[in-house]
């Protein structure tokens, strides 16, 4: 599963700052001492027509999960939408070793600027020390290098934004409700990631005092775990008002427990973004009500910006003429009231 790190999210940020920005030389450059237009950015935004080209190495793990099956399959398909775009990608590795040999093939080869997901972080920073310092600009994706040095942009989740507004949404859900018991089915627990989104659901559940965290247990990502730690859970809690599950790929092992156990009197929180999860908060015939996502269109959006550092470009919409440093996604909350708008995105 993705790992990132609790950057807050600069969006709205980047967009105060621009909207101040404006306000204040549009307030110097009306005073009585002159007429001068205000100062504007002209520098053209990457746009959807043909521009200079460019060659995007792209470098991620082994794709063994759900979710980063997605995370190739949007570069992939973003990348064709450019016909000024060449991708080169790797098979990826969990292997450390092996990951740093692909990507530094992709720099032998020049490419124009890197993607990379490391499998580890920290041991891949140097590699993406030796890209930048080859001129190479790279755009860091999700798992985050040690040091800024190592990219030019990072884009990724916020793993404690998703516990923060899967606690928020259960605590809507049961704020009417005495004594409300919830129980949380986290990931591998050795990661920062699944502390960050615990971390954000504690947070979050502090706003509800009736809301009592009774349970959690620490599952692996993988649908065998998920089954294994919920049918534990079930049967230690023999009454809870709502579970969050941190991930949907696991979340078919827990649905397949909370089946075989017969138990549909709780509402259950999923986490990512799956299609089966999509399709069966659609159906609202079971316990899953909800998924926060983790969204692996971060790939497409990394391509865009890969694209916009090949051709020396912003970004749409902001009017700096560089792209953000840093990127941070949202985690929007799906259920039976907007999932039609997010199918598309659901990842197998």
């Amino acid at each position: 599963m993705p790992e990132s790190t609790p950057f807050t999210s600069r969006r709205g940020l980047l967009f105060g700052t621009a909207a101040v920005g404006a306000g204040v030389l549009l307030a110097g450059c009306t005073s009585n001492e002159s007429d001068d237009e205000p100062a504007s950015n002209d520098q053209p935004a990457a746009a959807d027509t043909p521009g200079k080209a460019v060659t995007i190495g792209f470098a991620g793990p082994q794709a063994d999960h759900g979710w980063l099956n997605a995370i190739n399959d949007n570069a992939k398909s973003r990348a064709k939408k450019y016909s000024d775009v060449t991708l080169e990608i790797t098979e990826g590795s969990n292997d450390t070793a092996a990951q740093i040999g692909q990507i530094e093939t992709l720099i032998n080869k020049k490419v124009d600027v890197l993607v990379i997901l490391p499998a580890d972080g920290k041991a891949l920073t140097q590699v993406g020390l030796k890209a930048m310092r080859a001129g190479i600009p790279v755009v860091n994706l999700d798992r985050i290098f040690n040091t800024p040095q190592a990219y030019r942009c990072w884009i990724g989740g916020d793993n404690y934004g998703m516990g923060l507004n899967a606690g928020h949404y259960i605590g809507e859900q049961l704020k009417d409700v005495d004594d409300a018991k919830v129980i949380e089915l986290a990931g591998l627990d050795n990661l920062e990631l699944t502390q960050q989104r615990t971390k954000g659901f504690d947070d979050a559940l502090k706003n509800y005092p009736n809301v009592k965290k009774v349970a959690r247990q620490a599952a692996e990502f993988t649908v065998e775990s998920g089954q294994a730690k919920m049918a534990q859970l079930l049967q230690a809690q023999p009454k809870f008002n709502a579970l969050w599950n941190h991930d949907d790929d696991q979340g078919v092992g827990a649905l397949r427990a909370i089946e075989q156990a017969g138990r549909d009197d709780f509402l259950m929180v999923g986490g990512a973004g799956a299609l089966s999860a999509f399709q069966a908060i659609k159906q609202d015939n079971g316990v899953l009500k909800a998924t926060v996502l983790y969204p692996p269109t971060m790939a497409a959006s990394a391509i865009d910006l890969a694209r916009a550092l090949g051709q020396t470009k912003g970004v749409s919409g902001l009017a700096e003429f560089e792209i953000p440093s840093s990127i941070t996604l949202y985690s929007a909350v799906v259920d039976k009231t907007n999932v039609d708008q997010y199918m598309p995105t659901g990842f197998k």
